[in-house]
């Protein structure tokens, strides 16, 4: 039965990102080849939520190059060089601490669709990706009726607009992890506001130490779907936000120098194929749906 489980996630996965793909190009995005390796990545910090317990690196002639952990400075640097909106289907890699092998939806390779849009704003990010949502868990509904039937998962069908709250009121009512508890209360995704994170999510210049990012959470448990943000673009906020997290400049050099001749507003985000096949599936862990495991705390088989 495993095998054929195997099989059966390998299918959905296939016609998810057919869908997806299909659904961006329809849209008007430019699919972009992804990148592998380069001097800069996402430093997925300071989030107190990320248990990346190294960044992975090689060195090649003589240059320190990092495994990319999402394309999120490359995505910007492609909207400044005049790509207005844009996706990728982008191979990550984020070194987990093995720990993150019970949480159920943590690997250390996987998937990612990342897309940005010129100009956009939070609610354009919202309207998009409530579209997609809708109709991918509507296409896999009909193309692969019979794989959901056998894996007993029964999908609803979602509307618009999805429920939004702050982190501020999510933790108010279930607490400081309030991720788990919240999902599991819904029956349909939703949107968190407001997240303490990276130097490229652009601050409220209304509010002061609120931010315009968003998470989509996957209702029943299955907890986040998507991290996304309108983006920091003038280039002496993103220098000053780097110095209060006491991120090495250095390492973002040439980030850095594009910035100085600035950036172009832009909002956007990423989303895991691997968790979303999950969802789909209702499968317990994610790495279930991999054919090739990538689990935090497993041996790699093949």
């Amino acid at each position: 039965m495993e095998s054929r489980k195997k099989l059966m996630h390998a299918k959905i996965t296939s016609e998810v990102l057919r869908y997806c793909t299909d659904f961006f190009h329809r849209k008007g995005f430019v699919q972009l080849m992804p990148v592998i390796l380069s001097p800069i990545t996402d430093p997925l910090g300071p989030d107190p939520g990320s248990t990346v317990i190294k960044t992975g690196e090689i060195e090649y002639l003589g240059q320190r190059l990092s495994l990319t952990q999402s394309m999120i400075l490359h995505k910007q640097i492609a909207v400044k060089q005049g790509i207005k909106k844009l996706f990728i289907i982008s191979p990550n890699v984020r070194l987990e601490s093995p720990a993150r092998k019970e949480s159920g939806k943590h690997l250390f390779e996987f998937s990612q669709l990342d897309f940005e849009i010129e100009g956009g704003k939070r609610e354009d990010v919202f309207g998009l990706m409530e579209e997609l949502m809708k109709g991918t868990v509507e296409h896999v509904k009909k193309e692969c009726a019979d794989e959901l039937h056998i894996l007993g998962r029964t999908l609803p069908a979602f509307s618009s607009p999805f429920s939004c709250y702050t982190t501020h009121e999510l933790e108010e009512k279930y607490g400081a992890d309030w991720e788990t508890a919240a999902s599991l209360a819904h029956s349909a995704p939703f949107w968190a506001l407001c997240h303490r994170r990276e130097f490229y999510d652009k601050e409220d210049p209304a509010e002061p130490g609120h931010y315009r990012n968003y998470d989509l959470i996957y209702p029943e448990g299955f907890g986040e779907a998507l991290s996304g943000a309108e983006r920091e673009y003038e280039y002496e906020r993103i220098i000053a936000r780097i110095g209060k997290d006491r991120l090495d400049a250095g390492r973002y050099a040439a980030y850095l120098e594009l910035a100085r001749d600035g950036m172009l507003p832009s909002a956007g985000g990423g989303f895991g194929i691997e968790r979303l096949v999950r969802y789909i599936t209702g499968a317990k862990h994610v790495g279930d749906v991999q054919l090739f495991r990538r689990v935090p705390g497993e041996q790699v088989i093949v």
